[in-house]
């Protein structure tokens, strides 16, 4: 078996990959999905250009563990809203491909926006499909040598720079401009800008539609997400059989044929390189090339559009199409209540964190004054954008005395104040040997920023 699959390499397990030359394909579908490329490149190139307060507006600092996200600062204690957000689109992904398919995948999809880029310098550089048909058919040659080599150099320029944009998230822009060109950048800023350009490249310039048909596990799920109402692209046979060819004017009635010509542009366009005249296959994006590609050539014919469109399963059987079915109403309910609680949570957020550690070298002391003393750290994390002065209290045991190593409580904005308090009572006065108090803290210059945690304090029992 294995000389005959050495003798035959058709018969292998894998089908050998073969290049697809997608045709650029006219029409609304069209023009609605580069303008949604230009948005989304445009957002992932230009939000490290914009400036907010003096700093980089959108910056995952992670040396100094902070996230900037416009006016918001978070920290690692608001790891919840990350969770949260990750929580959102996967419910969103739900949401959206149970009522419109796949429309992540033909819109917005990082593999997409990026290959439709590189596709574009490469028909900029190249020609139209049938043209890099017949250059990558034709022997080396010089001319051919200078084409291919432009492309690639092109490539490469636009990879580096995603590279480079995509670690400026993470060191800020001018930061990384300036190390880059002084010679200056660190292992890490090296390694990470590239191998995101080499994925980039990679991915974008020659694996293409093989990262959606093989790489990409939400192809292979998708079918659990749709239902008899969900929005597909798909070719109507019972209008376009028997497909074939005729002459423009021709009655195709009388001739016994549908309204398919059978011209294969809905191939041609198609970037993945399917027919979707054989139905739906996971292969589909939903990019609806194929629906301008189709709807250009009716039109040339003198026919309706329509014959592949955007539809659903019971639409295209005749049944009652519902927009409104249970599944649509459950997502959208818990994505409202879930955006509402997270949008709140962030307004009422509280950029001010107090952590408490008791000493615990010594369960407790007593003073001079025949008081019981136990001592605490304070960690005053300010998460503000300014400095403050704090005032603390304490509460919990009647009579309790607090003393502090500091004459003011100042922690300077994003970062880590760290504080010595006593906490004295009378022994009478304690019920148990472990009672719980609290410490309280609040900015002197904004009521808004107070904080309250919990302790306890160790004694040699109840004395009463």
């Amino acid at each position: 078996m294995h000389e005959q699959q050495a003798q035959d390499p058709g018969s292998g397990l894998y089908a050998a990959h073969r290049k697809i030359y997608p045709r650029v394909a006219q029409g609304r579908f069209a023009r609605l999905r580069v303008l949604s490329f230009i948005v989304l490149l445009g957002i992932y190139y230009g939000l490290p250009l914009v400036q907010w307060d003096g700093r980089q507006a959108v910056l995952f600092d992670l040396p100094a563990r902070k996230f900037y996200l416009f006016g918001l600062t978070l920290w690692p204690q608001d790891f919840i809203y990350l969770a949260a957000l990750l929580i959102l689109a996967g419910l969103s992904l739900f949401f959206f491909t149970a009522l419109f398919g796949r429309i992540w995948c033909g819109y917005a999809c990082p593999q997409t926006v990026w290959t439709e880029a590189y596709l574009w310098m490469e028909r900029k550089i190249e020609g139209k499909h049938t043209a890099r048909m017949k250059l990558d058919r034709a022997p080396m040659s010089a001319a051919k040598f200078r084409i291919k080599t432009l492309k690639h150099i092109v490539w490469i320029a636009f990879s580096l720079w995603t590279g480079f944009t995509f670690v400026a998230y993470f060191t800020p822009m001018k930061e990384l401009a300036h190390e880059l060109v002084t010679l200056t950048l660190g292992p890490w800023e090296t390694f990470w800008i590239l191998f995101y350009s080499f994925a980039t490249y990679g991915n974008a310039g020659f694996m293409r539609e093989q990262v959606c048909k093989y790489m990409c596990p939400y192809a292979r799920f998708q079918s659990a997400m749709f239902d008899a109402d969900t929005l597909i692209v798909a070719y109507h046979p019972e209008r376009g059989e028997p497909r074939g060819s005729r002459r423009r004017g021709a009655d195709h009635r009388a001739l016994g044929l549908g309204d398919c010509i059978d011209c294969n542009v809905c191939v041609q366009v198609c970037p993945t390189g399917i027919d979707i005249r054989d139905g739906l296959q996971y292969e589909c994006i939903a990019c609806s090339a194929c629906i301008d590609g189709c709807d250009e050539i009716m039109d040339k014919m003198g026919y309706p559009r329509g014959l592949i469109r955007y539809t659903t399963e019971n639409s295209a059987v005749g049944k009652p199409q519902h927009v409104l079915r249970p599944r649509i109403l459950v997502y959208a309910g818990i994505l409202l209540v879930l955006c509402g609680l997270l949008l709140a949570h962030v307004v009422q957020r509280v950029p001010l964190d107090l952590d408490v550690i008791r000493d615990r070298n010594a369960l407790y002391r007593e003073t001079r004054d025949g008081l019981i003393e136990n001592v605490y750290t304070l960690k005053i994390l300010n998460m503000d954008a300014r400095s403050h002065v704090y005032n603390l209290h304490a509460d919990g045991i009647d009579g309790l005395r607090l003393v502090t190593d500091a004459p003011a409580i100042e922690v300077e904005a994003g970062a880590v104040g760290q504080f010595v308090a006593r906490i004295q009572v009378d022994e009478f006065n304690l019920e148990s040997r472990s009672v719980p108090l609290h410490f309280h803290l609040q900015a002197r210059d904004a009521n808004h920023l107070t904080v309250t945690e919990e302790a306890r304090f160790v004694g040699p029992g109840a004395s009463r």
